[in-house]
C-alpha cells in the first residue's frame, strides 16, 4: 500500500493554525488612551480593543504597555458562571457595561499583582471567587 495523498491527509489532520477567533465586538469608533499607576510602581497605558464570546464566557482584549514602546494584547476571560450566583442572588442580569467594568479591575488587579510588564504574558480567568470580589469592588 502506497503513500496517502496529500489533499487527503489534510481532510484528516485539519490544520488547527487556520481556525480564525470570533473576530472583537463593541470596541469604541476611536480608541482612549487611558492610563494606570499600578502598586508595582509601572506606569501603563492601555486601550480597549474589544470583546468576543468565546469558551462558555467572555474575553475580553485590552492593547497594552509598560514603557511606551512595546505593545502587546492582554485578555481577560469572564468565565460564563462567573456571576451566576451573584446574578441569582439579585434577581438580576450583569449588563455588558457590568461585565466590561469586571475586565477591567480584573486587568488593573494584574498590573498591581505582577511585578512587571514581562509578567502580563498570560492572561487573567475570572472565576466564581474573583468576580464575587470584584463585584463588590463595583458596590452594584
Amino acid at each position: 500500500m502506497g503513500e496517502m495523498p496529500g489533499w487527503l491527509d489534510k481532510l484528516r489532520k485539519p490544520n488547527l493554525s487556520r481556525v480564525a477567533k470570533e473576530p472583537l465586538r463593541g470596541a469604541p469608533a476611536m480608541h482612549r488612551l487611558k492610563t494606570y499607576a499600578a502598586l508595582s510602581g509601572y506606569v501603563y497605558e492601555y486601550f480597549f480593543e474589544g470583546h468576543r464570546d468565546v469558551r462558555g464566557g467572555r474575553e475580553f482584549v485590552f492593547s497594552v504597555t509598560g514603557d511606551r514602546k512595546s505593545w502587546f494584547a492582554f485578555a481577560v476571560h469572564l468565565a460564563g458562571d462567573a456571576t451566576a450566583d451573584w446574578e441569582r442572588e439579585r434577581a438580576r442580569v450583569l449588563g455588558d457595561r457590568e461585565r466590561y467594568a469586571i475586565a477591567k479591575l480584573a486587568l488593573f488587579s494584574a498590573f498591581d499583582e505582577r511585578p512587571n510588564p514581562a509578567e502580563l504574558g498570560t492572561s487573567v480567568e475570572v472565576a466564581t471567587g474573583m468576580a464575587r470580589a470584584l463585584l463588590e469592588k463595583l458596590d452594584l
